[in-house]
């Protein structure tokens, strides 16, 4: 994406030497061109040198320095490294974080603080995305003009991309909330990743709500172990407060109480009795839901909110798309909307690649989910063993270079639901899929039939020939998306169109 202003700032040059923050902070304001890319700097500009673990910002300031840089961002505990690189070549701006500087200073030049568009946040291990299109529905037909950053696009009205992440980088960030302002959009939904969190990719921001739908195993190898795990996810309502922001959390997750008794401005909704959640985190208001009925066509709930009481029909299924309804509901209601709105999610259909039905001409009952972690796998499966199918078939895999420890739990959660589990690849990366495969095999121990293949499409072939009248078929890994990644080549795939093949040749 090109930046917004082309030129730096200006007037009168510096002499090289140290400048504090805040100046560096007016002259973003007017103008000056900030980069991380050492190969991208033009002459005048400044390179922030962010922080990293397999690469640092600081061994790419020489290279900024010979395609022009005027200015540097450097951490303060490198002082003594950076200040005889850049001496008598550019201006040094120490900080304690460069990652936190970027913000500050994509903040100072795309003008945040003009803004009055409100923010919203959501992050967890399972469900952001689905809360995501809710809420965007909900509000959108309230008549509101809603942006949104997340795991399939960033898109508003009149505008819409393919995401390359779920959290794009800073910089881009600011500038895709200021072009969102352009198009008069009031409200923005975000995904927050942990990564992003972790590497404050959102600094600089106010977020008038926050998310917290639940935590589970996943992302181990970037974080280590589930406390900086979770540790990551609860900086979106420690570390971005704002008067007055929302922060909605699933109290039927013991991390979510946790955050809920610790942060100021807590709201809890969840599926059940709140006399134990009100005893373990104190008087904090509560969003009730109970599920009264749910079908193959969906689910009518009711919701109780601060002595009101309402109730909702969605054509969703499942206990976790109830407790995304929910959440969307708490942030709608903090964002000004009332019970009669809520009737709105009768018309929200679903999510491309969230429990998705394949529509063929031989009503096969086929759904793909972008499930890939133990916890998501189990959930989606759960919400179809409830319904009235008579036996259930599931494909799942693992991605390579990524937390081994999650794949005999992902291969333990198949077996556990279905009736035929098939292990198949997912994204192998640069492991062999039949070693992937290996890794989650011991968790299919005591599974009623199991089927084997490492090449995807073969895989969903076999799960399609082994399917009966009145069976359902869950594809799960990839969802909406349209790729697998073998070695170091990204081929098209979708799970999908996959599907539709294996059909053909089951009645070929």
């Amino acid at each position: 994406m090109m930046f917004l202003f082309s030129g730096s700032h200006s007037g009168k040059e510096e002499e090289t030497g140290v400048m504090e923050f805040e100046t560096l902070l007016t002259k973003a304001k007017k103008g000056l061109v900030v980069r991380t890319d050492s190969r991208k700097i033009q002459k005048g500009e400044c390179f922030v040198a962010m922080p990293g673990t397999a690469v640092r910002g600081i061994d790419y300031i020489p290279s900024a320095l010979d395609n022009g840089a005027k200015y540097i961002v450097a951490p303060k505990a490198a002082r003594d490294l950076v200040a005889p690189v850049v001496e008598n070549k550019a201006v040094a701006v120490y900080h304690d974080n460069p990652a936190i500087a970027l913000g500050e200073l994509a903040r100072a030049y795309f003008q945040v603080e003009q803004r009055d568009i409100k923010l919203v946040g959501i992050t967890g291990t399972n469900g952001k995305t689905t809360t995501s299109y809710i809420l965007e529905h909900l509000l959108t037909t309230a008549g509101l003009k809603v942006g949104v950053l997340g795991t399939v696009s960033y898109r508003w009205p009149g505008f819409e991309m393919d995401a390359p992440l779920t959290t794009p980088d800073c910089w881009m960030i600011h500038e895709l909330l200021f072009n969102m302002k352009k198009a008069d959009v009031d409200v923005v939904i975000m995904e927050v990743s942990s990564h992003a969190l972790d590497q404050y990719r959102v600094a600089g921001l106010d977020f008038h709500a926050g998310i917290f739908t639940n935590l589970t195993q996943d992302h181990l190898d970037y974080h280590g172990t589930m406390e900086d795990y979770f540790r990551a996810k609860s900086m979106l309502f420690k570390d971005y407060p704002l008067p007055r922001k929302a922060n909605v959390l699933n109290f039927n997750d013991p991390y979510g109480r946790r955050l809920l008794a610790e942060v100021e401005d807590g709201i809890g909704y969840g599926i059940g009795d709140t006399n134990l959640v009100e005893q373990e985190v104190g008087n904090k208001p509560l969003l009730q839901g109970r599920i009264l009925s749910m079908t193959g066509q969906g689910m009518e709930i009711e919701t109780s909110f601060k002595g009101k009481s309402w109730l909702i029909k969605s054509p969703l299924i499942g206990a976790f798309n109830a407790m995304n309804l929910l959440a969307a509901q708490a942030v709608g209601l903090h964002l000004g909307l009332n019970c009669k709105d809520m009737r709105k999610l009768s018309t929200f259909a679903g999510v491309p690649g969230r429990l998705e039905r394949v529509i063929n001409d031989r009503d096969l009952d086929i759904f793909v989910d972008y499930a890939h972690t133990p916890d998501a796998l189990i959930n989606v499966q759960k919400s179809l063993k409830e319904l009235d199918f008579n036996r259930l078939i599931t494909v799942f895999g693992c991605g390579g270079d990524r937390d081994k420890t999650k794949r005999p739990l992902m291969a333990e959660a198949a077996a556990k639901y279905a009736d035929v589990a098939v292990l198949t690849s997912d994204n192998p990366r640069s492991e062999q899929p039949e070693a992937i495969m290996a890794d989650a095999r011991p968790g299919l121990t005591g599974a009623a039939r199991i089927i084997e293949h490492p090449d995807r499409q073969t895989a969903i072939n076999l799960a399609v020939m082994e399917m009966q009248p009145g069976d359902a078929l869950l594809i799960a890994g990839k969802g909406h998306e349209d790729y697998q990644v073998i070695g170091s080549e990204t081929i098209h795939f979708s799970d999908k169109e996959a599907a539709m093949k294996a059909i053909k040749e089951k009645y070929s």
